[in-house]
């Protein structure tokens, strides 16, 4: 089944597509790295994902990563938190300042590490299925052009 570039380009067939594959990609995002070439940077700060790879300039701004990794994160951070909390009040019982003064520092640490990690890792998911505009086809799910932002852009120029 061929895979089209965008509207108006040729068909390419299936075969022809190179491959990505999904594990060295997601390492390469979960260290902050180009999922294409694993050297030039993701993150142009804490969270913010560049435009492109300053490396090989593989274009990373379609990325749809939304609310997924702070979700992800919370997922990952309670059960460890949790785990440990009820873990040791079994085996100890700790007053409870004890074990808020460890647990509540440790969990704010725990996110803040793992949130761009787990960020970079979804975004090179996305790169590897090659979803959201990462393939070779325009994403039928991106919104279309307002008609009526192109009208007033054409209009601004123009005096009334």
């Amino acid at each position: 089944m061929p895979i089209s570039h965008k509207p108006g380009y040729e068909s390419v067939p299936l075969a022809e597509v190179p491959e990505r594959r999904v594990q060295p990609a997601l390492m390469r995002g979960a260290l902050g790295r180009c999922p294409s070439c694993g050297v030039g940077k993701m993150f142009t700060s804490y969270l913010k994902v560049a435009p492109s790879c300053p490396r090989c300039s593989e274009p990373l701004h379609h990325q749809r990563a939304d609310d997924a990794p702070a979700y992800f994160t919370m997922v990952v951070v309670g059960h460890v938190i949790v785990g440990g909390i009820l873990a040791v009040e079994k085996a100890f019982a700790p007053p409870t300042w004890v074990q808020l003064s460890v647990w509540l520092p440790l969990m704010v640490l725990l996110s803040l590490v793992l949130l761009p990690a787990i960020k970079g890792a979804l975004v090179a998911l996305q790169w590897a299925l090659r979803m959201h505009g990462f393939g070779l086809g325009s994403d039928p799910a991106s919104p279309q052009p307002d008609p009526a932002y192109e009208i007033t852009l054409a209009n601004r120029g123009k005096s009334a």
